[in-house]
């Protein structure tokens, strides 16, 4: 996928004090959430607009494309 995460994201949520007990607890962020954040995987809009929020943050600050990354041709 040619968009990739561009920081730690659960790393700045720490140390915004959003650890994942917390992310689960307050219902910030779905478990499933989480597992793709730690695995690079991508999510919804929706959850960008949340971790957006939550680290007072731009999208592309958390996210950037990466011409060429994993691409399959577009025809």
């Amino acid at each position: 996928m040619p968009l990739v995460y561009k920081m730690d994201i659960l790393k700045a949520l720490k140390d915004k004090g959003y650890n994942t007990n917390v992310l689960r607890k307050e219902k910030l962020l779905a478990e499933g959430v989480i597992t793709s954040i730690r695995s690079g995987k991508p999510i919804s809009w929706a959850n960008i607009e949340k971790l957006c929020k939550l680290l007072q943050c731009q999208p592309g600050d958390i996210i950037e494309y990466i011409e060429g990354k994993n691409e399959e041709s577009i025809k």
